[in-house]
């Protein structure tokens, strides 16, 4: 049985470097979650209550909540590895134990 993600990604506005945190975050989503996570997109501006509720203190951040424990990763989420490290999703050698692909 697949675990399900949810992932909330905080940016500051429609920048480029919020921008590029979405595409990348949608590429690993795709690539190694492949239909087992839920994914949102606040934005800080337009929500900041949420953004102080979680102590987000730096954009962009993607906060992992499910499955625990919750994880943070800070950056625009480039380094695939990095990501994929900082959430403890676990793969080897292009096959991910998570989604058993």
């Amino acid at each position: 049985m697949n675990k399900k993600f949810r992932l909330t990604l905080f940016v500051t506005g429609q920048t480029p470097r919020s921008e590029r945190s979405i595409r990348n975050l949608q590429r690993i989503c795709a690539e190694e979650l492949q239909g087992t996570y839920e994914m949102t997109v606040i934005d800080v501006v337009e929500q900041p209550q949420l953004a102080e509720d979680l102590k987000i203190l730096a954009t962009p951040t993607l906060v992992k909540e499910l499955p625990p424990p919750l994880r943070r990763v800070i950056g625009d989420l480039s380094d695939t590895e990095k990501v994929l490290l900082g959430l403890d999703i676990s793969r080897v050698d292009g096959f991910n134990k998570e989604t058993g692909k």
